[in-house]
């Protein structure tokens, strides 16, 4: 039933990435954005525009569509639910991630990105709490800017991958709409989560959330999952060279740009519970 489900809600993903292409733009001139001025030489600020909107779907237990400059994802979450005997673990929750490109069917980039959402997750998901059930995180791409493709490797925090092109934003806003997600069904979490990603030109100078064509002259790019109470490193992901103190560089423009998407988190909170 639960499977069955997921399928259903690809379907009400796609209808929406759809009607998200034609109100991107209206959207990116709303008033939810994240109150930082762009600017490449300031890592701190140049943050992109973010919108938000959860409780879009009425199957999923919640779901959330995010946007973030021109990449936008919908996220739908299942559960806590009954888990297959062949999945079930006897002392905490089944997480499971689906992601759904926006055209075509899901390939090798889509599972790697899966399993790095999906670790992130279990680091932060209190899935002690919901034994033997499943929690299923639905990802839609609706938007994923100009030239995304390729692989993503699995990595551990202090491991290298090869990520392509376009491909760190993408994750980045994936993990974000899956934490507003997570927190629209009520799953219990330790802390809040968020991605951020990070170029280095060949001059060494740092962007953070950079565009498609500054990710392409990159000399390198770093993408961080990191937590709401101590700004604690969960998932890091990297292509291209860079020096230790790049590296160190990099995680502490992220941890400091963190602040900025969890405030945004809050606001959006704030706006739809003072509605209802």
């Amino acid at each position: 039933m639960r499977n069955s489900y997921a399928e259903a809600t690809v379907g009400s993903l796609r209808a929406w990435s759809a009607a998200m292409e034609v109100t991107k733009r209206a959207d990116a001139e709303a008033s939810t954005d994240t109150g930082t001025e762009p600017n490449p030489r300031n890592p701190v600020c140049s943050l992109r525009h973010f919108a938000c909107e959860q409780n879009l779907l009425s199957r999923p237990d919640g779901s959330a569509s995010f946007l973030q400059g021109d990449t936008s994802v919908l996220a739908g979450v299942y559960g806590p639910a009954e888990v297959k005997v062949s999945k079930e673990i006897f002392n905490k929750a089944t997480l499971e991630v689906i992601l759904r490109p926006k055209i075509g069917l899901p390939g090798v980039a889509e599972k790697s990105r899966e399993q790095l959402i999906r670790n992130t997750c279990e680091a932060v998901v209190l899935g002690a709490l919901h034994p033997r059930t499943s929690i299923t995180v639905v990802l839609q791409v609706a938007s994923a800017g100009k030239g995304t493709c390729g692989c993503v490797l699995l990595a551990s925090p202090t491991e290298d991958t090869l990520l392509n092109h376009s491909d760190a934003q993408l994750l980045a806003c994936c993990l974000n709409a899956a934490c507003m997600a997570l927190v629209d069904a009520g799953v219990p979490m330790r802390a809040l989560f968020c991605g951020v990603s990070c170029a280095l030109d060949s001059d060494g100078n740092l962007v953070l959330d950079p565009t498609t064509k500054q990710e392409k002259e990159a000399r390198a790019i770093l993408t961080f999952a990191l937590d709401s109470v101590e700004q604690k490193l969960l998932m890091s992901t990297t292509k291209g060279l860079y020096s230790d103190a790049e590296l160190q560089q990099c995680l502490a423009a992220a941890q400091a740009a963190s602040h900025h998407i969890f405030r945004f988190y809050r606001e959006s909170l704030q706006r739809r519970y003072s509605k209802s």
